[in-house]
């Protein structure tokens, strides 16, 4: 079968042999690329596994399913005290970085990744669940009323997931949105352009040290900023703004559950409720043949790229 892999900073696509060993197969419909793919490529990370964590397909009775794409190992002391997203197997949980991921024809995972997906949303577009859970996952820590002033600083895919989460309950959301395709998707979800004034909470959705200084300026005092964004270089902290004003800092990684519903339950049902989500922030489709071809597209924001989506 065909295989998305990064040989030496290259995207390539592969013939592999199909995936076998313990799990249920898969079969990819829809393979999302994620900034932190981008990153990882970049950076030189050694990526030995199929690429590929956001990721929805069939199972061979005909069921769509998104994936919770990580394998915690259900022993450790933070699985369990229910807090599996942060296993202490770490990175070598995830699947797409240290094990096989969705950018292929087929995968393998355990059952207990499957998101049943609500009859209206399909697989070709339910990839979108892990971001939208992404962005679920922090918003849930935050004390937020319907007049809570919320701004968010960046426009990537997580960034307009966390306006797609936050404007269905929340009456004022800005975003801060370089470009015209993630200005023009900002909009349509609902949300405010150019944040200015103060805010209650501020959403970092960036990852960088520009963009946490524009956050801690634009919160009031005893406002809190949640980190959304991954920092994969060292960042300066405004740490006397955050100290004169008594910020809060809250840090949120990868998705758990809030009592018995997971937050990527919780995302497939954010995308029943509005159907127009795929619409509003997948921009391209491509086969996995034309990996390249997708990876180039998705480094390029300002070419219009929001979400880039391989479809096997």
């Amino acid at each position: 079968m065909k295989a998305v892999r990064c040989c030496d900073k290259h995207i390539q696509v592969l013939d592999v042999p199909p995936p076998s060993g313990a799990g249920v197969r898969v079969n990819v419909r829809s393979a999302g690329i994620c900034s932190s793919d981008l990153h990882m490529i970049a950076a030189g990370f050694d990526m030995p596994a199929t690429i590929g964590h956001e990721v929805a397909g069939t199972l061979s009775d005909g069921r769509a399913v998104a994936l919770e794409p990580i394998a915690p190992c259900g022993h450790c002391d933070m699985c369990v005290q229910g807090d599996y997203h942060l296993c202490r197997l770490g990175p070598a949980m995830v699947h797409g970085v240290a094990l096989d991921g969705g950018m292929a024809e087929q995968m393998l995972v355990p059952e207990r990744c499957f998101v049943p997906l609500p009859n209206n949303v399909s697989a070709a577009d339910a990839c979108l669940v892990e971001p939208l859970a992404v962005a679920a996952h922090g918003i849930r820590m935050l004390d937020l009323k319907p007049d809570s002033r919320v701004a968010i600083i960046g426009a990537g895919a997580v960034g307009l997931a966390a306006a797609a989460v936050l404007t269905p309950f929340i009456n004022n959301v800005d975003i801060a949105a370089r470009h015209a395709a993630q200005q023009e998707a900002a909009d349509r979800l609902g949300a405010g352009l150019h944040p200015r004034g103060e805010y209650d909470v501020v959403v970092e959705c960036a990852g960088n040290s520009k963009a946490l200084a524009q956050a801690a300026r634009l919160c009031k005092p005893g406002a809190t900023i949640l980190l959304l964004a991954t920092y994969w270089e060292g960042v300066t902290l405004p740490a006397f703004e955050v100290s004169m004003k008594n910020l809060r800092i809250y840090a949120s990684s990868l998705y758990g559950r809030q009592g018995l519903v997971r937050d990527v339950e919780m995302a497939a049902q954010l995308m029943a409720g509005r159907p127009d989500l795929a619409d509003i922030l997948i921009t391209h489709r491509l086969p996995l043949d034309a990996a390249p071809e997708a990876f180039a597209i998705a480094a390029n924001r300002k070419a219009g790229a929001i979400k880039v989506v391989l479809e096997p």
